[in-house]
């Protein structure tokens, strides 16, 4: 069992470059140096340091047993757990489980993966914004739906299916992908399932409706030459089709028909 001293253990005054004065908290748990974050005074830092040995030397305090007047955040408290669990020490808020993992953003949202994904999300911190979820990636922001092949900006129900209506569980086996191209999207035209393709220009034009979502994917494609055949210089991203031979393709491309609103767009119109 850890042995936790009575007074101001794990607690360390520290110094801002401005001159400001805070305390950090920390303390060592089979050889790990685990940081508990910085508070405002050396009580605060000793309250947390205390709730690290009572979470790590209390089996029957549970994961949920979170409540606000924690000294610790609840990505600590989660951290912790984990650790003391599982074995495990990661810097995100990752709690392992028998058949997956979970990520917690906060007490109250739960995100499940696979636990293919375990390294991953135990190296890359989930951001939220309006809605979405993201992580930075070599300096760039990605949303978590491009690790499955869904568009950044894909949509559940259309683009996307989380088959059991939870839109937190992102586990492998409960995606299901509807559609992999851009300008792309399943929809009901004249009372039947279509497949419209759409480009953006100075907002969306309809290049047409398509029985499946290949001649759709061709038809953006065709789409795109049609338009720097006309001057037009903003670039795209062209769809790439797997499993399909140069002369299907080219079959499919030559016969399939596009909006004349597309042919006869005009560079000038972007000005």
């Amino acid at each position: 069992m850890t042995v936790f001293s009575p007074n101001t253990a794990g607690a360390f005054r520290a110094q801002k470059k401005d001159g400001t004065v805070y305390y950090r908290s920390s303390f060592t748990y089979k050889n790990k140096h685990i940081s508990l974050g910085s508070y405002n005074t050396m009580s605060e830092a000793h309250a947390a340091y205390l709730e690290a040995g009572r979470i790590i030397n209390t089996p029957s305090l549970a994961l949920m047993d979170y409540t606000k007047s924690c000294p610790l955040s609840f990505e600590k408290w989660v951290i912790l757990f984990n650790f003391r669990d599982n074995n495990l020490y990661f810097s995100t808020p990752i709690y392992v489980r028998k058949r997956y993992f979970s990520y917690y953003l906060d007490e109250h949202t739960e995100l499940k993966f696979s636990i293919d994904d375990l390294f991953y999300y135990a190296s890359h911190k989930i951001m939220r914004r309006n809605g979405h979820f993201f992580v930075a990636d070599y300096g760039m922001q990605v949303t978590i739906l491009n690790r499955y092949g869904i568009k950044s900006y894909g949509i559940c129900g259309k683009d996307y299916n989380l088959i059991n209506g939870d839109p937190h569980d992102f586990r492998y086996e409960n995606i299901e992908i509807l559609n992999t191209y851009h300008g792309v999207r399943h929809v009901s035209h004249r009372g039947k399932p279509k497949y419209q393709a759409r480009i953006h220009l100075r907002g969306y034009y309809i290049i047409g409706y398509y029985d499946t979502a290949l001649e759709a994917a061709i038809a953006y494609n065709k789409a795109i030459d049609i338009l720097h055949t006309n001057g037009l210089i903003k670039q795209f991203k062209q769809n790439y089709m797997d499993g399909i031979s140069p002369s299907v393709y080219a079959d499919i491309y030559r016969r399939i028909s596009i909006s004349p609103k597309i042919s006869a767009y005009a560079p000038k119109a972007e000005s």
